[in-house]
């Protein structure tokens, strides 16, 4: 019981220390989604499909120059997101999206475009930036798309 009063005082502290510091806190989200591109006919249409479970790494540099990488998985609607907090002088100021795998047997092409996608920053706290799609391609085109 000792202990937990202990660490109780002692998150107090530490609260304390960080609202009189005057820190001002920040927050970043990046927003995008991965699609299985079936037919690959310059636009996404019906026969295409969100892929759930795709995995994303974002990479970002801060204001100080810290790098810092986030991994992200795609959730059952294709979407996937990153979002930090943290000191306004230490915030995101440029970053690169990049897909890793789809984890899917029938759409694991990356497709045209979508090895990467390097973009500034320069979000108020509390908005998010989203990216355009990152695209996989079956093996194989189906019939129906020739």
């Amino acid at each position: 019981m000792e202990s937990k009063n202990e660490n109780l005082v002692l998150g107090f502290v530490f609260l304390a220390v960080f609202l009189i510091s005057g820190v001002k806190s920040w927050t970043g989200e990046i927003h995008g989604r991965v699609v299985c591109y079936i037919c690959a006919d310059s636009f996404i249409g019906p026969e295409d499909h969100v892929l759930e479970g795709a995995e994303v790494a974002v990479l970002c540099i801060t204001k100080s120059g810290e790098v810092v990488n986030y991994q992200a998985f795609t959730n059952a609607k294709g979407l996937y997101t990153v979002a930090e907090t943290m000191p306004e002088s230490e915030r995101w100021d440029a970053c690169l999206a990049r897909p890793i795998s789809s984890f899917h047997d029938r759409c694991n092409r990356l497709g045209n475009g979508s090895t990467g996608i390097k973009f500034t920053y320069n979000r108020p706290s509390g908005h998010f930036h989203t990216i355009r799609p990152f695209v996989y391609r079956p093996s194989t085109t189906p019939t129906y798309c020739i």
